[in-house]
C-alpha cells in the first residue's frame, strides 16, 4: 500500500498491486485493474519509487529469519 495525494490535498492509501498504468497528461493519472482511475499530485517517478519501496520492504520482511 502506498500513500498518495489527490489534487484537493487529501491523502489516501492505494493498493499498488492493482496498478495497471501510470501516466502524466499533465496530471498523474493512475488506472487500476479494477477500472478505477485516480488523479494524484505525485509524479510518475514518485509513484513508481513508492511502489518499489513498498515491494522491497514487503520482500525484505519475508526473507528475514528470526532465530530467537
Amino acid at each position: 500500500m502506498i500513500t498518495l495525494t489527490r489534487l484537493n490535498d487529501t491523502e489516501f492509501v492505494l493498493n499498488c498491486d492493482l496498478i495497471e498504468t501510470v501516466q502524466e497528461n499533465p496530471d498523474t493519472t493512475i488506472r487500476l485493474t479494477t477500472g478505477n482511475i485516480y488523479i494524484v499530485k505525485e509524479s510518475v517517478d514518485e509513484v513508481v519509487d513508492a511502489t518499489i519501496r513498498y515491494k522491497q520492504n514487503l520482500f525484505t520482511g519475508l526473507l528475514r529469519r528470526d532465530d530467537t
